[in-house]
């Protein structure tokens, strides 16, 4: 799977915006340029993980947030995921994940 930095840099402004920091402020706690991080913004700039987790610690914010846009810790984490894999199961295995997933929820 490839990365989209289009939308991680998205999804990283979306949180700078949320926690009412301008590029300049985060930049300057980064100790990086205003440049490189409106690179990192727009996508056009590839993101190290190092570098991510250090702004998602100062942003409030995980990087599975970052990355695939769900946080682990919400009601909804996986739903999608698990109703795909579902649906392209055939009944008899459907039932088996069904019956699976309600002993560990159970438990």
């Amino acid at each position: 799977m490839a990365l989209d930095y289009k939308l991680i840099g998205s999804r990283l402004k979306q949180a700078r915006l949320k926690k009412k920091y301008t590029q300049e402020k985060l930049a300057e706690e980064l100790d990086v340029s205003i440049a490189f991080l409106s690179r990192v913004e727009c996508g056009s700039l590839d993101i190290s993980l190092k570098r991510l987790s250090q702004i998602c610690e100062l942003l409030g914010t995980t990087e599975g947030e970052i990355l695939n846009g769900t946080s682990t810790t919400s009601r909804n984490y996986l739903n999608e995921d698990l109703f795909s894999l579902l649906k392209n199961c055939p009944p008899e295995k459907s039932k088996l994940i069904y019956e699976l997933a309600k002993v560990v929820a159970e438990n």
